[in-house]
């Protein structure tokens, strides 16, 4: 790879330039040494700002600035300012720390927004990623705080199993962010009588579904696990749309029957919505000495009263529980 062709790269290009794996360089991106935005969900460095971080680590002094010419033998030397007074010890400038928000919902974009807000020592980054990939990202060191909505059918209970399973051997918090409806999207009038899971698997309903790993899928495949249907049996199992507003839209313009998603999105486009359950939306964040203060400015935002009332115009959500800790490990 010809680092001088490319305008920026990508975190496997420069794990693959610096030979280091990915991990290294969000550890680096984290820490502030190497600049880094957000282009959708990919992750992306300037070549400037790269080869800034290369002089950086050679070392290399300024070569414009002139050197004084050498000392003659026996020429006697002038008192230099720390000769004439003593100055305290050098203090290096706290570098800023990149951190990464992962998950799917609007909430998170004020979260960062707050957290930027609050301490000048956080340059938030989103990452738009649904929940079980969030949680790995967590784990692989490429998110610092995230959120999920990860339905278990066995104990009828959110997150917990899913993230105990995931995060086994790390400490960990879990906070509750708020709760949410979720439902059907189907088409004004509800022209095919949907009312229950079971109705997916009708020979005359048509669905469109959303992505592996994101909260609804889970939520949906654990409903109709639970109901004794198969997803083979199922028409439109596999169109997929990224968002509840594309689910949304495919039921509005006729292209499908059915759509699960959250309330919020029925309200801007053509649907009907159809209540089902209730989602309860947690941020989990590891828990290590490095990250202390981080976790201390997520809380004291979650749990304001300033935050609180910012999230308040937001319809179709539940804010009441926002803020409490619902799992801390030892």
């Amino acid at each position: 790879m010809n680092a001088q062709h490319k305008a920026s790269y990508t975190t496997e290009d420069l794990a693959d330039l610096l030979q280091v794996s990915k991990l290294t360089v969000y550890d680096l991106i984290k820490k502030g040494e190497i600049v880094a935005y957000r282009v959708g969900r990919q992750m992306r460095i300037d070549a400037s700002d790269f080869e800034a971080y290369k002089d950086r680590m050679k070392g290399g002094a300024d070569r414009s600035v002139a050197e004084p010419p050498p000392l003659q033998k026996n020429e006697p030397v002038a008192p230099t300012v720390l000769e004439k007074q003593s100055l305290p010890p050098f203090s290096p400038p706290r570098t800023m720390q990149h951190v990464i928000i992962s998950g799917q919902d609007v909430t998170l974009d004020l979260l960062a927004n707050a957290i930027s807000a609050t301490s000048s020592n956080y340059r938030t980054l989103r990452s738009n990623t649904g929940s079980l990939n969030s949680l790995l990202a967590l784990v692989q060191g490429e998110a610092d705080l995230v959120s999920t909505h990860l339905f278990d059918g066995d104990t009828g209970s959110y997150n917990i199993p899913y993230i105990r399973r995931i995060l086994i051997g790390r400490e960990y918090i879990v906070v509750n962010l708020l709760s949410r409806s979720a439902g059907f999207y189907v088409q004004p009038g509800n022209p095919k009588n949907i009312t229950s899971w079971r109705d997916l698997n009708r020979n005359d309903v048509q669905i469109v579904n959303r992505e592996l790993g994101s909260g609804i899928r889970v939520l949906t495949d654990e409903r109709l696990r639970l109901e004794g249907v198969l997803p083979k049996t199922i028409m439109g199992y596999e169109n997929i749309e990224m968002t509840h507003l594309a689910v949304a839209s495919k039921v509005a313009s006729g292209e499908a029957d059915i759509g699960v998603g959250i309330e919020k999105i029925a309200n801007l486009v053509n649907v009907d919505y159809i209540p089902m359950t209730n989602e309860q939306y947690d941020l989990v964040m590891l828990k290590h000495e490095s990250n202390k203060e981080f976790r201390e400015t997520v809380l004291s935002i979650l749990q304001s009263d300033s935050f609180k009332k910012e999230l308040s115009t937001i319809k179709g959500y539940d804010f009441s529980q926002m803020g409490r800790i619902l799992y801390d490990t030892p």
